[in-house]
């Protein structure tokens, strides 16, 4: 049996895709994958099928691109798309495979995690045999216990907790932990930043930001022995190997992206009248569900779980 699976384009949200993906793997044992998506999701499934970047938007003609990519592969059994954009639509009319789904949620009000498993198991008729995130990296060994710092948030500025305040949470707890810096190469300045003030106090640290890849920076998350972190794709590496976790949530909705299953993860957040806006950039201006987020909570919840 084959499979094509077109994954989310976030890091985060395929993450968040892996229960569902672990599960087809459970109803169908012996199939073959071809996974298809964004150089960031398709990373973490590498070691599981065939892999095809996703270049359709540096076409001029997607939709040739997609037909051409399509009757380039040989047939498949089952289509599934974890994404609703119409050029999913097309790609599964292309492939014509005669199991096949296109992502709509199926309830909004469940966490991700749950909806990608329902419409997966309904769309391809399967049952649900596992519901757990599963990414097959190697957990980092440390020599010592070791505080991570996320500061970044690809989807935008409102969901950024600020560099200072990172900071002054790893001056409390430098004591206890090694420290590592983690970020894109969209987010050196911020976590150069957070390097600067950490420097000036004398507290030893290690800047990884834009210095890894995404099999590298799973594996040092996966080792973690805490974890702060924004609403972001490396919250929910985190939350994939139950990584005790502060996770700061600002503009999104936690209730759908919170750190899955993770009964060592801790929210923080406000409840602002503007909360959840679900904007990248404050709309009124005052990124008052971060601002007023402040240090001494993340570190209270900190405590509970170290």
């Amino acid at each position: 049996m084959r499979v094509f699976i077109e994954l989310p384009t976030w890091l985060g949200d395929g993450v968040m895709s892996s229960a569902a993906i672990a599960n087809i793997r459970a109803n169908f044992k012996d199939a073959k994958l071809t996974f298809f998506g964004s150089a960031a999701s398709t990373a973490l499934f590498a070691n599981l099928g065939d892999i095809i970047i996703d270049e359709s938007k540096k076409s001029k003609f997607r939709l040739a691109y997609l037909y051409k990519l399509a009757k380039s592969q040989p047939k498949f059994d089952a289509f599934i798309s974890f994404r609703s954009h119409l050029a999913s639509k097309a790609l599964a009319f292309f492939i014509h495979a005669p199991k096949s789904g296109v992502y709509r949620p199926i309830n909004k009000s469940d966490h991700l995690v749950v909806d990608y498993l329902n419409f997966s198991s309904k769309a391809l008729n399967i049952g649900i045999l596992t519901n757990e995130m599963e990414l097959s990296f190697t957990p980092q060994i440390y020599t010592r216990p070791t505080l991570g710092l996320n500061p970044g948030a690809t989807y935008g500025s409102a969901k950024r907790w600020y560099p200072s305040y990172f900071a002054q949470v790893a001056m409390e707890l430098a004591d206890k932990f090694d420290i590592l810096i983690f970020g894109g190469n969209g987010e050196i300045e911020i976590c150069d930043e957070i390097s600067h003030i950490l420097t000036k106090s004398g507290i030893s640290h290690i800047n990884l930001c834009g210095k890894t890849s995404i099999k590298e920076l799973a594996s040092y998350i996966a080792g973690l022995g805490l974890f702060i972190t924004n609403d972001s794709g490396p919250m929910h590496i985190a939350a994939a190997f139950k990584v005790p976790t502060v996770a700061l949530f600002g503009p999104t909705n936690f209730t759908r992206t919170s750190p899955y299953n993770n009964p060592k993860a801790r929210l923080a957040h406000l409840n602002l009248p503007c909360m959840p806006c679900m904007k990248r950039v404050c709309p009124l201006g005052s990124h008052e569900c971060m601002k007023e987020l402040k240090p001494a909570l993340a570190l209270e919840l900190a405590r509970q779980i170290i």
